[in-house]
Parts: structure tokens; sequence; C-alpha cells
């Protein structure tokens, strides 16, 4: 059975919000299923127009915005989400686990998003790659499969497609909280934040279909109250790759319609945003944020 999430240590709400300018956002390579037919299609003008809405809606939520610098070369980095993972050690600063990218693609976002937090006096903290049974390293892509229980000191960790299930044994000692492990099984929800979303300590959205049994029964022992986005909604428009920052409102890509009703059904209210742009690439609203805890 996992830990009781309400038996954890607190934690206090995050009240920052990263997002990395989208200047260079393109789909230029085909890493994930949604990619697929959409290379060169991106209207950049109008993805700086979704993630300029999307970033209103935070500043209006009474959450401080801190942009990252696009860089020339690297179109995924606008889904800021994926090179860290941010912890409050017991003692000291502030700081961030450093992922290791699954694609040779994306590998070099790691060290972008590593000098903005040593700037800004966070402190990196990293895993060796480290050879065990003859295999070289574990992949792990921070807040992209690893996500905080809301409140407390709990974390959900996908393994399966970016991040391997080791990757958490390696980093449990960096992480300081228990970890519930979720197999994801479907490749169009490669990443955990396609197919859960907490909302609130005894809430989260999720798409069964991502899960074995094991996982379902584990997120239903930690959640007592589980919303089950269509899977159709869930793998076209990401539904559940919707975000909500302080247990109240639920931010997610326009159109979910059978998804919305739910989640206003369970009392929360939700504010609809486009970022049909970003969904060629596969990522949505959690995918283009970083909670700075």
């Amino acid at each position: 059975m996992p830990p009781d999430p309400l038996a954890q240590p607190s934690r206090p709400p995050s009240t920052r919000v990263l997002m990395a300018d989208p200047e260079h956002f393109d789909v230029t390579y085909v890493i994930n299923p949604h990619m697929a037919g959409h290379v060169g299609t991106v209207d950049r003008d109008l993805a700086r127009a979704q993630w300029e809405a999307l970033r209103q809606v935070y500043l209006q939520l009474g959450l401080q915005v801190d942009v990252l610098p696009a860089v020339p070369g690297f179109p995924d980095l606008v889904f800021v989400a994926n090179q860290t993972f941010p912890t409050q050690p017991r003692q000291g600063p502030p700081a961030v686990i450093l992922s290791h990218m699954h694609a040779a693609e994306r590998r070099g976002e790691v060290p972008i998003v590593a000098r903005w937090f040593r700037e800004q006096g966070w402190q990196l903290l990293d895993v060796p790659e480290q050879p065990r049974d003859g295999i070289m390293g574990s992949h792990f892509e921070g807040m992209g499969d690893a996500n905080w229980h809301p409140g407390r000191r709990l974390v959900y960790g996908g393994y399966g497609w970016r991040t391997a299930r080791r990757a958490y044994e390696d980093r449990l000692h960096l992480i300081d909280a228990e970890v519930v492990t979720l197999e994801l099984q479907d490749v169009r929800l490669y990443h955990l934040d396609t197919c859960v979303s907490p909302l609130d300590e005894h809430t989260a959205l999720i798409c069964d279909a991502a899960f074995s049994e094991r996982g379902l029964a584990a997120l239903s022992a930690c959640f007592p109250r589980l919303i089950r986005a269509p899977v159709d909604e869930a793998m076209e428009l990401l539904a559940v790759n919707g975000h909500c920052p302080d247990g109240k409102h639920f931010v997610v890509q326009r159109g979910a319609v059978r998804t919305v009703a739910l989640v206003r059904e369970a009392g929360f209210e939700v504010i609809e945003v486009d970022t049909s742009e970003f969904l060629k690439s596969g990522g949505s609203v959690q995918c283009m944020k970083l909670m700075l805890d």
C-alpha cells in the first residue's frame, strides 16, 4: 500500500511559477506521437499570443511569474516543467534536481535551465551517470514525470517512456520524501503530467488508460476523489495536462467539454485557455510551467 498522504509532512503552497519565452518554439523533430505530422507547422505569432494569455492567467491568480529567456536551437525549452525538479531541503536554500533527458534533442536544455536557477541562488543537485547491471545511467525528466501531492511531502513518480523507474531510487536521498511510482502504459501519455493532475489534497484528475490496475489502485488509495477524464480528450486535447495552482482554479486547454464539466461538478473553477500550437508538440498547460516551491 502507498503511504497515507495526509500523514506526510506539510509543504507550503507555491506562489511563483517559471515559464520559458516561446520565441524559438517550433516542431523540428518527432520524439512523441503528438509531433508526427506537425514538423514545420507552428504559427509562432499565434503561439506567442497563447503563451502570453497563459502567463496572464497566472498573474491574475496572484502568482509571481518568472520568465526564462529563449535560446536558439532549443524549440522545446518552452516546456520548462521537464528539465528540473524543484524541492526544498530540510536545511539550506531551495534546490533543483537536474534532469537527464531521454531524447538527445533535448539534453542541451538542462544546462540552460540550471544556469538560470544558479543565478537565482538555488542549489543544483544531480546524480552522476553510473552503470548498474551493465546499464549506464537512468533517464529522469523532472516535473514532467514527478509531481508533489498538494500540500504534502509526497511525490508521484511516473516511469516507462521518458523516466526510468530506477531514477527515483537513485534520487530518493535528494527528493527527501516518499515516492509513489506509477508505470505509464500508453506512449501517447508519455509523461505523468499528461495523465495525472492533482487538484487538491483529496482530488486528482486522471486518465485511466495510462495506468495498470496496480497504478489505479495506488492513485485511489492516495486520492479519495478521482475524476476520470474521457480518454479521447486526454489523448487529443491533453485535458489532464491542465493545472490547478491553488486548489481552486483549474487551467486547461479549451474544448475539453466533458472534462471541464466533471471538474466543475467537483467544485473547481475552470479557466479555459488555447494551447493548440503547443499541442502540436505534445504539451499544454502543465508542461509550460514550473512551480517554484
